[in-house]
């Protein structure tokens, strides 16, 4: 036996490799996307409930997030497969890269939304009705940047919807608290979505996609500046009128530093930069959503230091 021969790597079975690609593509290695749409479902579903909210219901809506962020992903690598193979940053994904092929994209973006599915079938009939526009706004989305500048827009819609749904699945309606949450969320996901768009901005220019980015241009740092006061004007409004008290102003003052933060960081405008701007933005939904929860657990910060 020749050297070469006895150190060879082992040979990978096709099928393990397959489901390493099956991973790959619906991002089960980068759970960050799962967060950023865990934490406002989170944030609805403790709003709505005055506290922990009925655990079936948190495990339908948890688990819910992560299969569509999944089928989320599957549908915009197959969207963006004649766009990804020019970007650095997307050139190795499954779909780019041929490994795997458009109809078992859509397959596994089928099988995904249909676990989805089966799981909201055990709420009330709003939120089963609610949940057929979520597949549409989850389908749809990676189709505008061919034709719009707005679609992280577009993404802070369609992550947002399960806001809304949260709302009907707790309380069988939506209060207008709900829909202010919901427009918080849109601001909030448009402004870190648009710290990853400023990532890809000049692949993005060259390959002939949209982006927020690209439509602000020089003045990007001060479009965001506007987008994040816009979030956490509507989250004030948000504590207000669902009368949250010391524990959630202090997580959303904690949170409000985070974000300055990532406006120092991101200064110069440096690809990395940006990138780690983006990914911060979990601690800053997970801040939130720790004075909400803190609100309903614990007395307020005040009653206990006196």
């Amino acid at each position: 036996m020749h050297d070469d021969e006895r150190y060879a790597a082992p040979v990978v079975p096709r099928w393990r490799e397959r489901l390493r690609q099956y991973w790959t593509l619906v991002r089960g290695d980068r759970p960050i996307g799962w967060l950023l749409l865990l934490w406002p479902t989170w944030w609805a579903l403790w709003i709505a409930a005055g506290g922990v909210p009925p655990l079936w219901t948190l495990v339908v809506f948890s688990a819910g997030v992560w299969l569509t962020r999944s089928a989320g992903c599957v549908i915009n690598d197959y969207a963006d497969r004649w766009l990804d193979p020019h970007v650095e940053r997307t050139k190795d994904r499954p779909l780019a890269s041929g490994a795997v092929r458009g109809r078992e994209a859509l397959l596994l973006f089928a099988a995904l939304m249909l676990a989805a599915f089966a799981l909201v079938l055990t709420m009330n009939r709003l939120t089963v009705a609610m949940s057929v526009v979520g597949v549409f706004l989850a389908a749809s989305y990676p189709y505008l940047k061919r034709h719009t500048y707005l679609p992280q827009v577009y993404l802070g819609i369609s992550f947002g919807w399960a806001i809304p749904m949260a709302f009907a699945a707790v309380q069988g309606t939506v209060p207008p608290l709900g829909w202010l949450l919901f427009v918080a969320n849109i601001f909030w996901t448009t402004g870190y979505d648009t710290w990853y768009a400023m990532v890809d901005r000049e692949d993005d220019i060259r390959a002939g996609s949209k982006s927020t980015a690209i439509l602000f241009g020089d003045l990007d740092l001060v479009a965001q500046g506007v987008l994040y006061t816009l979030a956490f004007a509507a989250l004030a409004l948000v504590g207000r009128e669902a009368g949250l008290g010391p524990n959630y102003w202090l997580g959303l003052g904690l949170a409000a530093l985070l974000v300055v933060w990532e406006f120092v960081v991101v200064r110069h405008r440096e690809r990395e930069a940006c990138f780690r701007a983006f990914l911060h933005n979990h601690w800053v939904g997970m801040m939130i959503f720790a004075g909400i929860a803190a609100h309903y657990a614990l007395p307020p910060v005040t009653t206990l230091m006196g």
